[in-house]
């Protein structure tokens, strides 16, 4: 029996998860899973193949692997197994994610909802101890959000938070506010002296040399998790709430969230985790299912592959360009996926990328040209600018990272793009923009139109950002703005909404100061 808490980790981080969900959605259609060693390989088999699973020897043919991946989604509330076929279902949290419904948002959901005792934890192989009653995600918000604590690291998380916290009372709360604040104090000084022995790791096995490398495992993996949602950025070490969502995550603690009963249950349990945002209650009558015909068939395999392209580009329309490399990839007639992608995604699918333009905006150099090119193309794709990275063809000159040129609405603007959490504006990037891109943008734009705006998009900016801003607007008598990550990708849950202007676009950034998700409403 675990003696902490524990999540299963095939990969530390959640953006491949529409990937997976949709491999295992056509792998296993009308194929029993309980006792079928060959279902378990041939799952095993296409996640090799679709390169979400390393491929390894398999000497033993057990299908570990894809008993792995598939409990992944079970711990998420995604899939279960239905008691009376032995078959994997989705819940409807897994459909509407193979539906095109953004990801962050479903799984934000999920991992809220998450809670020991589960279907998942008190399941065979992993047997968490029964003295946890929590649901730890909402649980580590809450302190997050308090003033005493303001931030979290892996360490605390590891030693003292899931090795501690084992309710929602206030007793427990209290309780965990002071162990935070005294191994602050005292580092593992403040542990017990039988630590190691006490919270050894699932495997049994002591590692003397580092007895808290499992937990830290554990820890950095629920970090990972909480930084999915986009509430929350890892920096220097420390977990922090988001300024701009500080208000949506008091909200979210300041609301308990009620236990689901019967985790024994697992059906019963998993259909009441795994409801989407749009549903009290899970009516499915999963024993009168349509039949598997070619056509369902087809559907199923144009979804996965269509998924796996829009995690890793924006597609804000169902093109004939997109139905062409959607026929190509998948070997389905090019009607068959017209229809498919026009009654799933009518609108594309820009939900699932913002899970990887989230992590660019945050990645420094790593991924900034990505973070340049992937903002442009969402200006191009969502926005429908006439948008244009520059960053290649810079040749040595100063240029900013993108332009925008907007006809019907008789402007152009610049956008730089800083991969930073907490972008200070420094004053050499400041004269660049008064002195080369805003009087020089006839040397890289063809359009005689003027200067809407200016705009810095990052992933998040420092206290000081106001100073340098009002300087560039002052000099230059353009107006501008700096946009966090979070209100841009807030920008584009909207848009699919209602379409904003381009003259709306264009007021948004030019406040002349920092931009909140008040201001995009």
């Amino acid at each position: 029996m675990l003696n902490y808490w524990w999540v299963t980790r095939p990969k530390r981080k959640l953006n491949s998860i529409p990937d997976v969900l949709a491999v295992v959605a056509e792998s296993t259609t009308e194929a029993i899973w309980v006792g079928e060693r060959g279902t378990h390989l041939s799952l095993e088999s296409e996640l090799e193949k679709s390169g979400l699973k390393r491929i390894g020897d398999r000497r033993d043919q057990t299908g570990g692997g894809g008993r792995t991946y598939k409990a992944w989604l079970v711990s998420l509330g995604l899939i279960f197994t239905q008691e009376s076929t032995r078959k994997l279902q989705l819940t409807l949290a897994g459909e509407a994610i193979l539906n095109g419904e953004s990801p962050v948002r479903i799984l934000t959901n999920q991992i809220l909802k998450y809670q020991f005792p589960s279907a998942f934890s008190v399941g065979h192989g992993v047997n968490v101890n029964e003295r946890f009653k929590i649901h730890p995600f909402w649980f580590l918000l809450k302190l997050l959000n308090d003033r005493r604590i303001q931030y979290l690291t892996q360490e605390e998380i590891a030693k003292i938070i899931i090795i501690e916290a084992e309710d929602e009372s206030d007793k427990c709360y209290e309780k965990i506010v002071s162990r935070l604040v005294e191994f602050r104090n005292f580092g593992d000084a403040c542990l017990e002296k039988d630590f190691a022995l006490k919270y050894t790791s699932s495997k049994g096995n002591v590692n003397f040399n580092n007895p808290f490398a499992h937990l830290l495992d554990i820890a950095n993996t629920i970090a990972n998790w909480l930084e999915y949602t986009q509430l929350l950025v890892r920096e220097d070490g420390k977990l922090r709430i988001l300024p701009e969502r500080t208000e949506e995550v008091a909200q979210i603690v300041g609301r308990p969230i009620p236990f689901i009963g019967r985790p024994y249950e697992h059906e019963f349990f998993q259909r009441r985790y795994g409801l989407d945002t749009k549903h009290i209650k899970d009516t499915r009558n999963l024993l009168a299912t349509r039949t598997v015909t070619p056509f369902v068939i087809a559907e199923i395999r144009v979804k996965k592959v269509f998924i796996g392209t829009a995690l890793k580009e924006p597609i804000g329309a169902i093109t004939p360009a997109l139905i062409e490399r959607m026929t190509e990839q998948s070997g389905i007639k090019s009607s068959v996926v017209a229809e498919v992608l026009q009654k799933h995604f009518p609108h594309g699918s820009i939900g699932a990328f913002m899970a990887n333009y989230f992590e660019m905006a945050f990645s420094g150099r790593e991924q900034c040209r990505q973070f340049e090119e992937a903002t442009a193309n969402i200006f191009r794709e969502i926005f429908k600018f006439d948008s244009t990275w520059l960053g290649s063809a810079a040749s040595g000159r100063e240029v900013p990272d993108i332009l925008l040129v907007s006809d019907n609405a008789d402007f152009q603007a610049i956008i730089d793009t800083k991969a930073y959490s907490r972008y200070d504006l420094p004053s050499t990037h400041r004269d660049r923009m008064i002195y080369h891109y805003l009087p020089d943008i006839k040397n890289y734009s063809s359009s005689r139109l003027p200067i809407g705006f200016f705009s810095y998009i990052a992933g998040g900016f420092s206290n000081t950002i106001a100073n340098p801003l009002h300087e560039i607007v002052r000099v230059s008598r353009v107006n501008g703005s700096a946009m966090p990550v979070t209100v841009f990708i807030k920008m584009v849950e909207n848009n699919s909404i209602k379409p904003y202007s381009h003259t709306d676009i264009s007021k948004i950034f030019s406040l002349n100061r920092l931009v909140g998700l008040a201001d995009i409403c």
